[in-house]
Parts: C-alpha cells; structure tokens; sequence
C-alpha cells in the first residue's frame, strides 16, 4: 500500500489528511479500502488494480495485483488502462467548450454540421420494421446528444433478444453502437453517412438511452473544430491538464504495459483472458476515435481531469470552462418519467448530466451532488463536491462493475472521509 502524496507531488504519511479524529478517520479508512480491494484479487475476483482517493489536496494511490492473471509484473501507478465509458465526461466537456467559443448552441439542431441526420424518420415501433417510420417531431439538438436523449441508443431490456429490425440494420453496417470492440472499421465522415441511414428508435428528447449520443457527438467536435476529435482533445484538454498519457492510441512501449482485459467465465466463475482490445491494437489511431468508449489513461491523468471539474472548470489557475457549464455537466437533466423509463441499469437511481451520471438521493455514498461514471471494462470514478473527495478505481477486470466490486470501491472510498 503507498502512502499519500501531496498534490504538489512530494510525499507525505498517509495519515496526513487532517487532525484528531478527521485524521484518525482518513488513515483507518484507507486502510479498510486497501483490505477489500486486496481481498478480492486474493479471492480472484481482480487480477489488478490502481486506485486513488483525493481529499483537501491530499492524493491517496493505491496499487495492488498484477498486470496479468498468470504474470508477475505489478500494477503501477502509471499503468495505462482502457477507460472506455469513462472517456464520456471527457468528451462532453470538451464539446462545452465549443459551446463557450460559439461554434456550437445547446438548442441548435446537430445537421447544420451533420446533414447526414438531416429529415429523419422515427420507428412507429421499437421493434418493427425499418420501413414503418414517422417523420421526427424535432431535428436532434447538441442538448439531446450531451443528455442522450437523441432517440437512439442501446436497448437495455430483459425481453429484448436480438436482433430488432434496427439493432440488425446497425450491426449489418458495422456500427458497433455498444460494446466497443472489436471496432468499428469507418471513419468519422463514412460512420455517420451509414448511421445517418437509419431511423431513430423513438423521438428526439422523449427518453434516455445509454451511448450513441457520445458517439455522434465525437463526430460532431470534429465538424464544430475544423480538426479530428484526438487533435482537439488534446490541444483544449489533454495539454492544458497535464493528461500527457491519454489518448486514443499509445506509444508500443506503453502498449505493452496495458493489463489483459477478462471477464469471469459464466460456467466456471473463473477469470478468463478476452479475446478483444489488444495491445498491439493501440499502437495506431483507430479509424473511428470513439466519444463513448475510446480513451485510454492512468489514474493520476484521470485525477487531473477530475479535478478540474471539481475545481469548477479551473486547473492550475487557468479557467478551461466556466462554473456554468460545469454546472450544465455536472446537474441532472432527466424528468422523473425519463429517470422511471430509464430503467435499473446503467443509471441504478441516478440522474444524467452530461456525459456523467449525478446522484439525485441520498445513498450509501453520499447526499445528492455526486458525479461520475464507470467504464466497461471495470473502471470507476466520481467527485463528492460536498466534500471534496475524488475517488477513482481502474481495473481491466469486466466483472468489477458487476459482481459488487465499484460499490464497495465506492462506498469504502467516501467512508475514508467524515461529513
């Protein structure tokens, strides 16, 4: 277990994150969080994982396991990971600053700079035909891809066995509208001329769907700046945090050092490699860079970013948004009918913002006001604005989300600081 280090980057005990019982509180906690996690890699659960706890400037990391079941290379705290759902914030902020420069309008319709959405048709029904459709009430809005609310997105039902007409139609094209690997082999430009030909699964702003928002909206930061979406991410953000370890690609040194990616086997329960996201896969820019699963980082470049939001759009005293559209990001936007149609999962009782889940209640980790997300290929991060807490877990362990590991990564982290 490492100790704490200062924001500033010297180090300092890990029980210097306050006084009297808050100090005693921080370091018993912290300590709690470092069993369970090594628990569950001693239980086989995890391979690995890196994870972080912020407080009042204090940065809390964590390493424990290995970058492979069968290896004895540690996790290190510069280990990259795929971060895949993660990259949503990301993304969506960057697209706010787009707002800020005027080159896009939260109201105005997406086909001014993607006419291949111009005039669309929306099914009659979910799981009819593609050629039973009614014209769209309203074009999609920039607004409607940030809350996904666009009318597309993945069909999270327990009824649902594939193939609908429209899942079918995508898959026919090589969309790859969910999971993100194996990916999709169209640019941008071709990606959203084939997306473009279908219809839309309900009408724009009726209900949230998970995904294609962040997709299409990748797509659209690039139109909206004249330059691929990598190139502005990393010129308005990446660059101005200091996030010199994300990106879409890596370089083959640091390719090599990407953890394997598993999954538990239905069958047994054993952890098992995945066949998918190799690392010689990240050694070039992929055709499509995704604004929904495509990112790869490290715990201390994620803390960077999060950090920011925390901070209200400012890093290092350099303003990069303002308070207004963190705020925007950061609040809820869903109706009470759209939370209920939502269903269970993925928002499990939270709200939406943009690109981020927001706690709307009170729960086991917090008042309402917190915001984050999870990656699919286990990962997990959120801000407690109420108590300046940052806490982030990166694993490449799928079932992580799934089998308890986030909540208790979640509730363990927020129990290390009191009020």
């Amino acid at each position: 277990m490492t100790g704490a280090v200062l924001a500033g980057g010297s180090a300092a005990p890990a029980s210097a994150g306050g006084t009297g019982g808050r100090q005693h509180s921080w370091r018993a906690g912290l300590s709690r969080l470092h069993d369970a996690m090594a628990a569950r890699v001693a239980q086989g659960k995890l391979v690995g994982l890196v994870y972080l706890v912020a407080h009042r400037g204090m940065v809390h990391v964590d390493t424990v396991g290995t970058l492979a079941l069968e290896g004895a290379e540690p996790m290190r705290r510069g280990t990259p990971f795929r971060i895949a759902s993660m990259t949503k914030p990301v993304v969506a902020s960057a697209a706010m600053m787009l707002v800020e420069d005027g080159r896009l309008a939260l109201h105005e319709p997406v086909d001014r700079l993607l006419p291949e959405l111009a005039d669309q048709r929306v099914l009659s029904r979910i799981d009819g035909p593609l050629d039973q459709t009614v014209p769209a009430a309203r074009p999609i809005t920039v607004e409607d891809l940030l809350t996904f609310r666009m009318g597309h997105g993945i069909i999270f039902e327990p009824s649902f066995q594939p193939p609908y007409p429209v899942i079918d139609a995508a898959n026919r094209l090589q969309l790859v509208l969910a999971e993100p690997d194996p990916r999709t082999p169209h640019e941008p430009d071709e990606w959203i001329r084939r997306f473009g030909t279908l219809p839309l699964m309900y009408q724009p702003g009726e209900r949230w769907q998970y995904n294609t928002g962040s997709l299409v909206l990748g797509v659209l930061i690039a139109r909206a700046s004249g330059r691929p979406l990598e190139d502005f991410l990393h010129e308005r953000v990446f660059r101005p945090l200091g996030m010199g370890r994300t990106g879409f690609s890596l370089p083959a040194a640091d390719a090599r050092r990407l953890p394997g990616l598993y999954a538990a086997d239905p069958e047994t329960g054993q952890l098992r490699p995945q066949p998918v996201s190799l690392p010689q896969e990240w050694t070039r820019s992929p055709a499509f860079p995704s604004g929904a699963a495509g990112l790869v980082s490290t715990v201390d470049d994620y803390l960077a970013f999060s950090r920011m939001l925390l901070d209200r759009g400012v890093r290092h005293g350099r303003r990069l948004l303002s308070e207004e559209s963190v705020r925007l990001l950061t609040s809820n936007h869903l109706t009470p009918q759209q939370l209920a149609a939502a269903g269970l999962y993925p928002l499990t009782g939270r709200g939406w913002g943009y690109g981020m889940g927001v706690s709307v209640v009170p729960d086991e980790i917090s008042e309402p006001g917190r915001y984050g997300w999870e990656g699919g290929y286990g990962t997990a991060w959120f801000n407690d604005p109420n108590r300046d807490l940052i806490a982030i877990a990166l694993t490449q362990t799928v079932d992580f989300l799934f089998d308890g590991g986030s909540d208790e990564f979640q509730r363990l982290a927020a129990a290390c600081v009191r009020g």
